[in-house]
């Protein structure tokens, strides 16, 4: 079976409306690209309870049903960032500097001041503060990072894990594509989900869940989905009703929800397809 994905994004400023999200779209892109939809998100501040109880929450699914979440944010080593505490503290592990991120670490170092043409301290207060980074609890595994050499971290719990990159988009992408290609690829759909929808007019959905119950009763694997509107700028007042899934099997539903609509005296908008 196909394990449920889920995201988890870290931050004050997300919060606050300092910044927009732009890891939620991203991750459905990312995945929807492979066939493989996104199940849940959260979001959380820079709290270390909560964040720790998102964790834990995350590491159980991971645990029981192989979910697979990525977490996005709080994993550097300034007073605000938590994450890396927070997922050992959930796992009940001791955190340690992992050699090989000390390696990639050290070697950033050695980059940023060869580009400005200082020496190399290594030992340097600043410089040593900085393997923080590297700090992650025990047993985790590297995610590379293309952009910085920076790594993130994984944790296993079962048969799941959770990823855990940087609240940075140009870093966690890549870095969500590394995992998803290099650890997920057996689970890439080569005919991913589709959608198939029409506008109605004229309908509540009570009236139409009977239909909806029935359609998902005789097709497996089909999900019915309604989505209603009462000021849409092109339709007005409106459902939005269709189904989705595996395509073979939504191209069995999708008339079949269409015969059902048709004995209701209904409007019908445009027929889309996602």
């Amino acid at each position: 079976m196909t394990p449920h994905f889920g995201l988890i994004i870290v931050g004050d400023e997300i919060l606050s409306g300092k910044r927009a999200d732009k890891h939620m779209p991203k991750a459905i892109e990312l995945l929807g690209a492979r066939g493989l939809p996104l199940a849940y998100a959260d979001y959380v501040g820079d709290d270390p309870a909560r964040i720790t109880a998102t964790l834990a929450r995350a590491f159980a699914a991971a645990r029981e049903s192989g979910d697979v979440v990525f977490s996005c944010g709080g994993i550097g080593a300034t007073p605000d960032d938590h994450t890396r505490q927070c997922a050992a503290k959930a796992l009940g592990l001791e955190l340690a500097l992992h050699p090989t991120a000390k390696t990639l670490i050290l070697e950033r170092m050695a980059d940023v001041a060869k580009e400005q043409g200082t020496p190399y301290e290594p030992d340097r207060d600043d410089n040593i503060h900085r393997l923080n980074m590297g700090v992650f609890p025990a047993g985790a595994e590297i995610i590379p990072n293309p952009y910085n050499k920076i790594p993130g971290f994984t944790c296993r719990a079962g048969q799941g894990a959770v990823h855990f990159v940087p609240g940075f988009p140009v870093m966690a992408w890549p870095m969500i594509e590394w995992v998803l290609d290099n650890q997920y690829a057996h689970l890439h759909q080569k005919s991913p989900h589709t959608e198939k929808s029409v506008i109605i007019f004229g309908s509540m959905e009570a009236m139409l869940t009977p239909l909806m119950l029935d359609i998902e009763a005789a097709h497996a694997g089909v999900k019915v989905f309604s989505l209603p509107s009462v000021d849409h700028p092109e339709y007005g007042r409106h459902i939005e009703l269709g189904v989705k899934g595996a395509p073979e099997a939504v191209n069995l539903a999708y008339p079949a929800m269409l015969a059902g609509l048709h004995k209701f005296d209904l409007k019908f908008g445009p027929e889309l397809v996602r």
